[in-house]
């Protein structure tokens, strides 16, 4: 074989290498049907606090040091966002649902989060939780935020700001940090389709207008 032949052959060779990494690439699952995702991050310690006997045993529970969970990630519209999009969604099979409770450590918020936001994303089980912890995987919690010890009273803005500080490319108008009457509640962190940082202003506008408010300590008991 000439030597001609041969450089020809090694970059025949190279171009499919190079078609099969796009066609990976494009293998990526990237939702549809919707504008961006919303990122729910929840306090933990606020919803077992403010939901007392009610609250999920498995994540409520004693010796559950759960800090920010996931609470979900929502396909949204720049007004408004769908919701319970299949009308007899399959449940999130067993083995599935068992994998994302060191994300969402309650199997009932797993199913309620499919049936309501990722019947919406079109894609598959797999793909939508995936997705979420993929979502999950990009976000810093700020190490002044990992809460362990005692009652802390916290600004809103300033929580908000250190998300901001610890997520290069997040800016004020792509997160959003509720409240109910007195606790933090969640830290909302809007997400192209593609789960690149991006502005939101009907969920920014949403954020908590109070002050201060309690963030209640983790369950190490």
């Amino acid at each position: 074989m000439s030597i001609l032949r041969v450089f020809a052959l090694a970059a025949l060779l190279a171009l499919a290498a190079c078609q099969d990494a796009t066609q990976a690439d494009d293998a990526t699952p990237v939702g549809s049907g919707f504008d961006f995702f919303v990122l729910a991050l929840s306090w933990s310690p606020s919803y077992c606090e403010a939901e007392g006997d009610s609250a999920n045993p498995h994540q409520c529970g004693s010796g559950r040091p759960f800090g920010f969970i996931v609470h979900g990630l929502w396909p949204q519209f720049e007004k408004g966002y769908p919701q319970f999009c299949m009308e007899r969604p399959e449940r999130v099979a067993r083995d599935l649902e068992r994998d994302m409770l060191d994300l969402m450590p309650s199997r009932a918020l797993v199913q309620h989060q499919w049936k309501k936001h990722g019947t919406c994303a079109n894609l598959s089980q797999t793909d939508f939780f995936e997705t979420l912890r993929l979502a999950h995987g990009k976000i810093v919690i700020p190490e002044d935020l990992h809460n362990t010890g005692a009652y802390r009273m916290v600004s809103p803005a300033d929580v908000s700001s250190a998300f901001i500080e610890s997520n290069p490319g997040l800016d004020p108008g792509g997160i959003a940090v509720t409240c109910d009457r007195r606790r933090l509640r969640e830290v909302r962190i809007c997400l192209t389709r593609e789960l690149a940082y991006r502005s939101c202003p009907e969920v920014a506008a949403r954020s908590c207008g109070r002050k201060r408010v309690s963030m209640p300590p983790l369950r190490t008991r």
